[in-house]
């Protein structure tokens, strides 16, 4: 048990000691206050004391040591929230990294707001899923398109050949790349800048957003919008702790999710053209790509592979989910008219 664990015990105990009912609630997650993440939990934070008598403490990423760690303590019930992305959890919840099989999630903004809203695969399938872990979700949401940056221009799998992409640790990143014809190499967020100036690596991938907050098109200026996925994240509650609501508690959190998520959807496409914006405008050596839909073919054709090792690892669960969310997806068009 590490130290922050503990310290969080004594907290929790010492809470429950004054009051048998507590109400500071407290919220973990992997980011900043400015970003994604942190404006969904100031929204939510917000709804939630603006309509009730108790309050919200968020910590921001570091708070509470490493994701592993924050989630032990969530499911502990030390948090009672926590937002935290696919690539994190796939380890214990193998059928979320459905967020991370390419071609799966679409792109146009009208239709990701009418698939994350409304998607049955997310809105009801993932419910039962995460329960099992003691936890109970929220709301899932996208941080943007994911969008390669490289040294030089790639438009084939071929292209890629020896270039070294950095990934998050998910083995499904790495197999992702290795369809993409790239050399994947798993490092930790902190090490990708001193990897792409040392060259160790020679590009990763990111939504503009955080491309330009990092500065990652001066290191690797050729920004590529392959429209192979999504950046997503989750939010989470500890299941006991929700269920030990009131009813008028329980509507207060879903009511606050709700609002906080129709917030940073439309929040997030601002903020991704807005990184965008700026990164045209701060650095004349960048080179925007968007493949064309016969070059997007190429690779959606070699990542049918990734969505078979998804399917091994996570059975015939995780196929089901992959299919409702195909499923959804067209529904999503029809629905927005795209």
């Amino acid at each position: 048990m590490n130290k922050t664990f503990k310290a969080l015990s004594l907290i929790a105990c010492t809470t429950l000691a004054v009051s048998a009912q507590a109400d500071e609630w407290r919220y973990a997650m992997e980011e900043g206050l400015t970003d994604p993440q942190g404006m969904y939990a100031q929204k939510f934070k917000e709804e939630i004391e603006k309509n009730s008598d108790h309050t919200i403490k968020i910590y921001p990423v570091g708070a509470l040591g490493e994701s592993a760690d924050a989630m032990e303590q969530a499911q502990a019930g030390l948090l009672q929230f926590i937002d935290q992305s696919p690539g994190f959890t796939g380890a214990m919840i193998p059928e979320a990294e459905a967020f991370l099989v390419p071609y799966v999630q679409p792109t146009d903004p009208k239709v990701v707001r009418e698939f994350f809203k409304n998607g049955k695969a997310i809105n009801e399938m993932f419910h039962g899923i995460y329960r099992e872990q003691g936890l109970e979700l929220l709301s899932v949401f996208p941080e943007g398109e994911q969008v390669v940056t490289t040294k030089q221009e790639f438009r084939t799998p071929a292209d890629l050949e020896g270039i070294k992409i950095r990934t998050m640790t998910s083995p499904l990143l790495l197999e992702t790349y290795k369809s993409f014809g790239a050399s994947p190499v798993a490092l930790a967020w902190g090490e990708l800048i001193g990897a792409l100036k040392t060259n160790m690596v020679d590009g990763q991938e990111n939504p503009a957003i955080w491309i330009e907050a990092y500065g990652l098109d001066d290191l690797a200026p050729v920004l590529t919008y392959t429209g192979h996925a999504q950046y997503t994240t989750a939010v989470m509650a500890n299941a006991d702790f929700f269920d030990g609501l009131s009813d008028a508690d329980k509507k207060l959190i879903r009511n606050a999710a709700d609002a906080a998520h129709d917030y940073i959807m439309d929040e997030v496409v601002k903020m991704d053209e807005a990184g965008l914006k700026k990164i045209k405008e701060t650095n004349p050596n960048v080179k925007i790509v968007r493949l064309s839909d016969a070059e997007r073919a190429v690779f959606k054709e070699r990542a049918k592979a990734v969505e078979e090792i998804f399917i091994e690892k996570a059975g015939e669960r995780g196929k089901q989910i992959i299919e409702q969310m195909k499923q959804d997806i067209e529904a999503a068009r029809e629905a927005v008219g795209g």
